[in-house]
């Protein structure tokens, strides 16, 4: 029993640690986006600023069009992230309920596919939509986004769990695949479909390297390419860019904190009937 006790203990000073480290880079970011230039950059560095700069956060907003970036990315967040569920979903229900020739290779190169490094599939992607024309506009941000192989074996984890008794009801009682999927499956699937979908929403929102590469104006950036501004040949306005750097963040921690529960209560359901 005692020997209980000390080990539970030292599992919760581990999980403290490891959540003070986890969170550490996030409070000091904060602390430095109200330090003077001269505190964030000092050596050894500052903890807490002296008197804070509130301004700080004023002043980055003008460095750079944010709010032309704000709208960009909520837009193209929002519609990868709408098209991203329509795809998964039909792609799973083809997976699991249909049988169609050449349905265990379609499944098997899909998941050759996941093993395929992003890195990889970016180069392809850029010639792509530069030969269709599509360069430095929000078609080339959302049409390489509209689908997700990862997304889709999740759902389809998700869906095999779900009796076939529910699917072969509803096709003898004349329902159609799509009315099935709108009024039976997607109802079932909500836990999952909404993790998804902030999953989603939050990668959308931090993308940084496709939009770089993509587009050319600044009015076409993202949110997370404005913090580039900050930077030029005579240094970095670390204090400013760490102001901007919370700015950006604080929509997706607010988004988290609200909805938790749903994202835990997906992700667990998911990990159990998988």
């Amino acid at each position: 029993m005692k020997n209980f006790k000390i080990s539970t203990l030292l599992g919760k000073i581990f999980i403290v640690i490891m959540a003070i480290i986890t969170l550490f880079p996030f409070v000091y970011m904060v602390l430095s986006s109200l330090m003077s230039f001269t505190e964030a950059t000092s050596i050894p560095p500052t903890m807490f600023p002296e008197k804070p700069l509130f301004s700080n956060y004023a002043e980055a907003m003008t460095k750079a069009p944010f709010a032309r970036y704000f709208i960009n990315t909520i837009f193209t967040a929002v519609s990868t992230t709408v098209l991203i569920l329509i795809t998964s979903v039909l792609s799973a229900f083809a997976l699991v309920q249909l049988n169609f020739k050449g349905k265990n290779v379609v499944t098997m190169i899909m998941a050759a596919m996941l093993m395929v490094p992003y890195e990889i599939t970016v180069f392809t992607n850029f010639q792509t939509i530069a030969k269709l024309g599509l360069l430095d506009t929000y078609w080339a941000l959302i049409i390489p986004h509209v689908a997700s192989i990862f997304y889709i074996f999740y759902l389809k984890g998700y869906l095999t769990s779900i009796p076939s008794s529910y699917y072969k009801a509803a096709k003898v009682d004349g329902c159609s695949n799509f009315e099935f999927i709108t009024r039976i499956l997607v109802p079932m699937t909500k836990p999952a479909l909404f993790t998804m979908g902030i999953l989603n929403f939050i990668s959308g929102w931090n993308s940084f390297l496709w939009p770089i590469l993509v587009t050319n104006s600044k009015n076409m950036r993202l949110i997370s390419n404005g913090l580039s501004a900050f930077t030029s040949e005579s240094g970095t306005a670390v204090h400013l860019q760490m102001a901007a750097s919370t700015i950006t963040i604080l929509p997706i921690l607010i988004l988290y904190l609200v909805f938790r529960k749903q994202i835990m209560r997906g992700v667990g359901q998911s990990g159990i009937k998988g």
